[in-house]
């Protein structure tokens, strides 16, 4: 089967327009999990990293994908 997954290269905002953002994530939410920021795991969209946490989260291989 498919598990879809949404890698974000987001940052944390403390911006007037915030509120939008985080709307939008709330709306993501509902229909991908899991939902992985790059802020909040520590790595930059283009970093290996944030990559391999998408996988460990979805317990698979990048051969899988």
């Amino acid at each position: 089967g498919f598990q879809p997954c949404l890698v974000a290269d987001s940052w944390l905002d403390d911006s007037p327009g915030r509120a939008a953002w985080a709307a939008l994530l709330q709306l993501l939410r509902r229909h991908f999990h899991p939902v992985l920021e790059s802020c909040r795991a520590g790595a930059a969209k283009a970093e290996p990293g944030a990559f391999h946490g998408a996988l460990r989260e979805l317990g698979t291989r990048p051969e899988q994908v």
